[in-house]
């Protein structure tokens, strides 16, 4: 069913795995993201930081290296969860995407995705973020394609918008 060229698996319409050539749209993939008056070297950063309230623990992931996110990813795994993690850990992750993907060269690498199937696919199990062996909710790739949607009607109101005041301009 799937099929890889350049390192990159897709499936017809469906990029159904962050590697390879797709590699940037990893969680993991380095790129400066600002929370809570920080800067994280990764989305993933950002959001193992956020998961609770210490700020040791906040220092503590953003002196993991940007190239070392696995890192973060275990560290968050032994916090204690803030209150009410999971009833907004999904609004953060839409936030924490939209700072990434607000700037260059990753802009348009997102939007060179057209209209494919985004799938956070995965063997280690994450059937929250993710799709493992065919079974997940996918939340990452789910929210990744809200993003690009919403960088695609900016992309045409803008043209809309200078086409607008060139006409006007013509006059």
């Amino acid at each position: 069913a799937g099929s890889t060229a350049m390192g990159c698996w897709y499936d017809k319409m469906a990029i159904i795995a962050f590697a390879g050539a797709h590699r940037f749209l990893s969680n993991f993939y380095p790129c400066v993201i600002h929370w809570n008056g920080m800067e994280f070297p990764s989305v993933e950063h950002a959001f193992v930081a956020a998961k609770c309230h210490d700020p040791e623990h906040w220092k503590a992931v953003q002196a993991i290296p940007a190239d070392r996110a696995n890192l973060a990813k275990r560290l968050g795994k032994t916090v204690k969860l803030q209150q009410g993690w999971d009833t907004y850990k999904r609004d953060l992750m839409e936030c924490l995407l939209v700072e990434k993907f607000s700037q260059e060269p990753l802009r348009s690498m997102l939007l060179s995705t057209t209209d494919h199937e985004l799938v956070e696919g995965n063997w280690w199990g994450d059937t929250y973020w993710g799709v493992c062996k065919g079974v997940g909710d996918n939340h990452l790739g789910k929210l990744l394609m809200k993003v690009r949607g919403n960088l695609q009607v900016d992309n045409y109101l803008t043209r809309d918008a200078q086409y607008n005041q060139g006409s006007r301009n013509d006059d």
